[in-house]
């Protein structure tokens, strides 16, 4: 593809592009750095990085050596950096240059790295190469690959340490197909059709131009990511490190961009303020190359959609997937098509809902069920044996990925999203799922954000709690009475919390995923 569209721009930040061919090119010169340092085929390559244009670049080097490519939350303190070296037996390590004492504070610990390679600063550490070191290199040699080398994507789920799912490129690039589609082509079978029909789509006006809001290391803009350059797409990253709907909009514009992937509301509600700002102050950003906003990994509720709608008609597609599967659903909305309730979706046409005895939940019987996706799927959990045969079991003679997602199989065969099982609530025998109760607290126009938890409770052993971020202009008025009775006109009283905590910022995830860990310690510390 870098020799059919070679003069595209392949990767934008802050206004610096990177041309197919020099993309091409750089990938070649650090993974010949790679393999001047001793890794080969198999090789573990952790990816401790911002967004950036190196992100993309390290990851697409380690795919020329075929090494396998592992993403690091830039988040994490030395003992879970240092576990994450050691569970994935990570042989090189790029490292953005604000997080060079975290390094440095456990490296010593795995001889096994044979390459620490700085992004950014003004100079690398002495015991590391610099980025810019790295590239100059000679280009390596292009090689066969094989639809079997992998792609690890670390999950940290709700509980438990992180795992890494093993994703094989076969089952990453059947993932691909429905992009692939929507452009009007097959799948590519070969290297030489993938160049083909790159070329096609370009002739057409239909190549993706992806600005990536959430990060790289998160799944959503990763898969998503994979599969725009995977027909000669375009990447775009923020310039800033922290989240500014403002650059969000300006990028848009300026790039013409035409597809955004985020995380749920965590992102889209800053959005959303902001397009209002900008019409009551009498601006507005040209937003007419955007067709496309994606939303994966977080609740992205119906108000929200219907406020973006009302400032540009765009197809708004939420996925219902995981690290270890992403088909499981979607719910596409646009001005034509109308609005649907939130955590409400469409089944994938590979996936099921099974009960706990394996068997199909019946439409409209009100049964709970567990999601489970039958194909492209990944090999399973590295080292984790146990846990990959709990998360992708055998029923009917096949293989299922059940990442632990409950759901309800309404009449008309769509399903309701209760939530993840290991973040269920138990009060009194009764389940409760945070995202149930967290979606009902956000109907309240005041409510900006909230995190659902269970505490422990002497009576019913746990008691259903939330923490809440009011709008600036709520007042007083806000409280938690009030938020109860809301709540209470919504959902079954079991469901309702008993205790509401009002906090200035709900603190999230950098790919914007609820930090229940915070929430439920938030909450514990008050008498």
């Amino acid at each position: 593809m870098a020799d059919a569209v070679g003069e595209q721009t392949a990767l934008s930040v802050a206004g610096v592009r990177t041309s197919w061919a020099d993309y091409d090119h750089r990938a070649a010169c650090l993974a010949g750095t790679l393999q001047a340092l001793g890794l080969e085929a198999g090789s573990k390559v952790a990816l401790y990085c911002y967004n950036g244009y190196e992100y993309p670049e390290a990851q697409y080097a380690a795919f020329k050596l075929r090494c396998v490519p592992a993403n690091v939350n830039y988040r994490y303190l030395g003992d879970e950096l240092a576990y994450i070296l050691d569970n994935s037996d990570a042989e090189a390590l790029f490292f953005d240059h604000s997080l060079s004492d975290r390094v440095d504070a456990v490296r010593k610990q795995f001889p096994k790295l044979k390459a620490l390679v700085q992004v950014g600063g003004v100079s690398a550490p002495p015991w590391s190469l610099s980025y810019e070191e790295a590239l100059e290199g000679p280009p390596m040699s292009r090689i066969e690959r094989s639809g079997s080398d992998l792609w690890f994507l670390y999950t940290g789920g709700t509980t438990g340490m992180p795992k890494a799912v093993m994703w094989s490129h076969d089952a990453l690039f059947a993932n691909m197909e429905k992009t692939f589609v929507s452009m009007g082509e097959e799948l590519p079978a070969t290297p030489a059709e993938a160049a083909a029909t790159a070329t096609r789509i370009l002739a057409a006006g239909t190549r993706i131009r992806q600005l990536c809001a959430a990060p790289l290391m998160h799944g959503t803009s990763g898969l998503s990511s994979l599969a725009t350059l995977t027909h000669g797409g375009m990447l775009v990253t923020l310039g800033q490190r922290s989240f500014d709907p403002d650059e969000l909009w300006g990028i848009v514009e300026s790039e013409e961009i035409t597809m955004v992937t985020i995380v749920g509301d965590a992102f889209a509600r800053p959005m959303l303020d902001s397009l209002d700002r900008a019409e009551e102050s009498g601006r507005s950003w040209d937003l007419s190359s955007l067709r496309l906003l994606l939303s994966s990994g977080v609740m992205f509720s119906a108000p929200v959609k219907a406020g973006l709608l009302k400032h540009h008609d765009c197809t708004l597609v939420d996925i219902l997937g995981s690290s270890e599967g992403t088909g499981i659903g979607s719910q596409v909305t646009s001005r034509s098509l109308g609005s649907a309730p939130t955590a409400r979706f469409s089944l994938g046409d590979k996936a099921r809902v099974f009960d706990e005895d394996g068997l199909d939940v019946v439409p409209g019987s009100g049964e709970r069920g567990l999601l489970a996706l039958g194909e492209p799927i990944p090999l399973g959990y590295y080292k984790d044996s146990a846990k990959t045969e709990d998360t992708f079991p055998m029923i009917g003679g096949r293989r299922w990925s059940m990442p632990g997602d409950w759901a309800i199989v309404e009449e008309d065969g769509t399903i309701t999203l209760l939530g993840r099982g290991s973040a269920c609530i138990n009060s009194g025998g009764e389940k409760v799922y945070p995202e149930e109760v967290e979606e009902a607290l956000k109907e309240h126009p005041d409510v900006v954000d909230c995190n659902v938890v269970g505490t422990p409770d002497d009576r019913w052993g746990e008691a259903v709690a939330a923490v809440v971020e009011p709008s600036s202009g709520a007042g007083d008025e806000l409280n938690e009475k009030v938020l109860r009775l809301h709540a209470r006109t919504l959902l079954a009283g079991y469901k309702v919390p008993k205790r509401i905590l009002l906090v200035d910022h709900i603190q999230r995830g950098p790919n914007g995923k609820p930090d229940y860990k915070w929430a439920r310690a938030t909450l514990e510390a008050l008498p």
